[in-house]
């Protein structure tokens, strides 16, 4: 199994997840193997700017079997999903732990994620395709 984790830096196991998974400069692409990490890759996401879709064709090119995220908009997680690509949302902490508590089962979410990246939105006057609350 390839996780994909959007990272606040390129720090690999190290980096904690972005709480923005539009915006991560990085994703650490980590292999699991008989629920243990056996490797960890950080990639550059390739464009600045992305259209619905890039995203996700990115973690599907490289492998991904599975998104652990903070935060994603619903039109992302539709495109995973016709990938293939498992989604897993309220994940945050270093990237190491979050994936070691996810193969045992054990990964613990913020239910709230998308209220306070609402809230954030709010305050940054950033409603996107979607209104803001």
């Amino acid at each position: 199994m390839r996780i994909a984790i959007p990272a606040e830096d390129n720090k690999g196991l190290e980096s904690n997840v972005s709480g923005h998974f539009g915006r991560a400069k990085y994703f650490v692409f980590v292999d699991v193997k008989d629920n243990q990490i056996k490797g960890a890759e950080v990639v550059e996401v390739p464009f600045d700017e992305h259209g619905p879709g890039d995203l996700p064709n990115f973690i599907k090119e490289h492998d991904g079997d599975v998104v652990l995220a903070y935060g994603m908009g619903r039109r992302a997680m539709d495109y995973f999903n016709q990938l293939g690509i498992e989604v897993v949302t309220g994940a945050y902490g270093k990237i190491k732990d979050v994936v070691d508590a996810f193969i045992h089962q054990v990964l613990e979410v913020d239910p709230h994620w998308k209220e306070k990246i609402e809230r954030e939105k709010e305050h940054r006057g950033e409603c996107g395709d979607h209104e803001c609350h």
